[in-house]
């Protein structure tokens, strides 16, 4: 029933819940008299205990599918701790029975309340039997709501066309006054947009934020390890804030948050946490009053330069700077400053976060992501062998890494990583730069927040500790669009985009390399973004996590809404609704690439996984092509369909029509 794993002895969640249960009274207060003796007879093990509640209920194998499904949505969040445990297990090699246990724990409880109340409900549990034996097909008002909600997608889907068809800006051959990469996420498009209003020789690029360093990270004074990647991927580097020369420092600083941890955990714990608040509580009331009145300003992060830990030989990074310039297209005419900003977002007593901060950071701000590139860029080694490789950055060119607070719009520049007193003016000009983009984005985005109704509004909302929609976040995401800057640039796309540099031509030489990386990893993520907010607004109950006036994080891991009940999952209803109306479109999300339709082809044709997201409708793919047009519709199967020639038929319309 238990293992040992390191010094741990690690306990099945079903042994544990059967060691409980045989001792817990409350199923017999409530009624349910012999729920602790018929728990002592269960098997062992949860497989056996599985097995035999399916033959005492009298399943067949074509009802466990479903059955099984919808016993583990009863569970909401605690199935999906379970499924991440298993997801971590895979991602190294292993696996993880959790959500078996917890199925069995459902099972047995099915099991006590059919033989229990067998004779009351025989020809009503022998209906539900056959239903979940029948054969899974969609009801007509299943099929016009899918119809409807098509039909509702093609209207955006012509607006955004529409979009494409403005004039692109003229393009410039001369060096640009500043780049800037930004992630890819949706907030980043209002700021890009501003930004490159400001000098239109400003060029902007869109990257995933993670900036192709797979790190796993300990901050300074911390011996925690944060994956400050996809969640798709295994780190490849361990990561540090700090040199040699901060070690003492380290050390004490981390004796100290130990400290402090302690002292958190003792202010939490239970039997403690009463007396706490009776003994401490007065001392607590300056802060309260500053909280209250927004007076003090969250932290913004500001550990010393991170490095890898131990130093990594100089081919690894050779190789990884030229993987991250080419995927960034970023391989010629470079600036005298090229910023990397990450992104992350200033909130206070906010259990929803992680949300704000970056997807492809792991749920962390991904300053320290845009650091490390920018460390490994400036390496004087690296720049050598790039050298070598074809890809010439010229001496007088720096990277800085930054941070995009996604709440304030303002960007922090970590230009001390590497002082250059010759770069002094360029990071003034860049600094006054960001600083009236900044303006211009916090106005567009005061217009859609709450109570809102200036730009200097904004700051006070991420100081504000009762404060529910400090940002919108990604609400409102409705398209994914991997293209030159150049087919998107001058084009308000309202926040509502992921964009993605991608050049196909350059791709091409190394065998769409970079495509499919786009397809499988940035566009996988954003599907799962688009889905989290299509079902947080469509259903709240099932795939919301409720009021977050009412919660109460539990664990560490989740909410419950209230006192008690099961841990939600999903978006609280404040981050898709503004108290009036909706703050976000449930549409599924429309994926623009420009690229030859053979080549995404070959690539769905490959991987089953991908593939099965447009072919099952969750995701729609469009083809940009050579003149910036949306031209061509992913219509399933490998097949495309010219959307100037879409059949009548296949029209949401007609498709309604016919159903009436």
């Amino acid at each position: 029933m238990a293992r040992r794993c390191g010094q741990r002895r690690v306990v099945r969640a079903y042994a544990a819940w059967r060691a409980v249960a045989t001792h817990d009274l409350t199923p017999e207060t409530i009624g349910l008299g012999g729920f602790a003796a018929h728990v002592a007879g269960t098997p062992e093990t949860a497989r056996e205990a599985l097995a035999r509640a399916t033959v005492r209920l009298e399943l067949c194998d074509a009802a466990l599918p479903t059955y099984f499904h919808q016993l583990l949505m009863t569970l909401v969040g605690w199935g999906q701790v379970a499924r991440y445990k298993l997801w971590q297990a895979e991602l190294a090699g292993r696996t993880d029975d959790t959500t078996t246990d917890m199925l069995a724990i459902r099972l047995v409880w099915e099991e006590v309340l059919y033989e229990r109340y067998s004779g009351k409900i025989a020809g009503s549990w022998a209906f539900v039997r056959d239903e979940h034996a029948a054969p899974v097909t969609a009801t007509a008002d299943l099929v016009v709501d899918e119809i409807l909600q098509e039909a509702a997608e093609r209207a955006e889907q012509r607006r955004l066309a529409a979009t494409f068809d403005l004039p692109p800006p003229k393009p410039s051959d001369s060096r640009p006054a500043l780049q800037a990469a930004f992630c890819i996420d949706v907030r980043s498009e209002v700021f890009r947009r501003a930004l490159e209003g400001v000098d239109p020789n400003i060029q902007t690029l869109g990257f995933a934020g993670f900036f192709g360093i797979f790190a796993a990270h300990r901050r300074f004074a911390s011996d925690v390890v944060e994956l400050r990647l996809p969640v798709l991927l295994n780190p490849t580097v361990t990561t540090c804030s700090g040199g040699p020369h901060d070690a003492a420092d380290d050390l004490k600083s981390r004796f100290s948050a130990r400290a402090t941890r302690a002292w958190r955990r003792f202010k939490l714990a239970a039997v403690s946490s009463f007396a706490f608040v009776e003994a401490m509580g007065p001392v607590y009331v300056a802060k309260l009053v500053r909280d209250t009145l927004g007076m003090d300003a969250p932290p913004v992060p500001n550990d010393p330069a991170p490095r890898p830990d131990p130093a990594l030989p100089l081919e690894t990074k050779l190789a990884g700077a030229e993987m991250v310039l080419r995927a960034m297209f970023l391989t010629e005419n470079y600036a005298r400053l090229i910023v990397l900003a990450g992104h992350g977002a200033s909130v206070v007593n906010n259990p929803f976060a992680s949300a704000l901060h970056c997807g492809a950071c792991g749920g962390y701000s991904g300053e320290v992501n845009a650091r490390l590139l920018a460390a490994l860029l400036n390496d004087h080694d690296v720049r050598k062998g790039l050298r070598e490789r074809g890809l010439v950055i010229p001496d007088d060119t720096l990277f800085v890494g930054a941070l995009h607070d996604t709440t304030l719009d303002q960007i922090t520049l970590y230009d001390a990583d590497h002082p250059s007193p010759a770069h002094a003016d360029d990071l003034k000009k860049a600094r006054a730069w960001f600083s009236a983009a900044g303006k211009v984005t916090r106005a567009e985005r005061a217009l859609r927040l709450p109570r809102a109704d200036h730009e200097s509004h904004i700051a006070a909302r991420s100081r504000d500790w009762a404060e529910v929609r400090p940002e919108w976040a990604l609400a409102g995401c409705k398209a994914f669009i991997a293209a030159p800057r150049k087919r998107t640039a001058g084009r308000s796309l309202e926040g509502r985009a992921f964009l993605h540099d991608f050049e196909w031509q350059k791709d091409k030489a190394r065998g769409y390399g970079v495509l499919e990386l786009i397809m499988t990893a940035p566009v996988v993520v954003a599907s799962w973004i688009s889905l989290q907010y299509y079902g947080s607004t469509v259903a709240p109950q099932l795939f919301g996590s409720g009021n977050k006036l009412l919660h109460n994080v539990v664990g560490g891991i989740g909410v419950v809404e209230g006192n008690g009940g099961v841990l939600r999952t999903g978006l609280p209803w404040q981050s898709v609704h503004d108290g009036e109306k909706y703050a976000h479109d449930p549409l599924r999300l429309s994926v623009c690439i420009e690229a030859p339709r053979d080549a995404m082809t070959d690539i769905l044709r490959r991987h089953e996984g991908v593939r099965a997201l447009f072919d099952n409708h969750w995701l729609h793919l469009f083809q940009i092509d050579e003149a910036g047009r949306l031209a061509w519709r992913y219509a399933g199967n490998l097949e495309w369909t010219e959307l100037d020639a879409a059949a009548a038929p296949e029209h949401p319309v007609a498709r309604l029509a016919a159903v009436g």
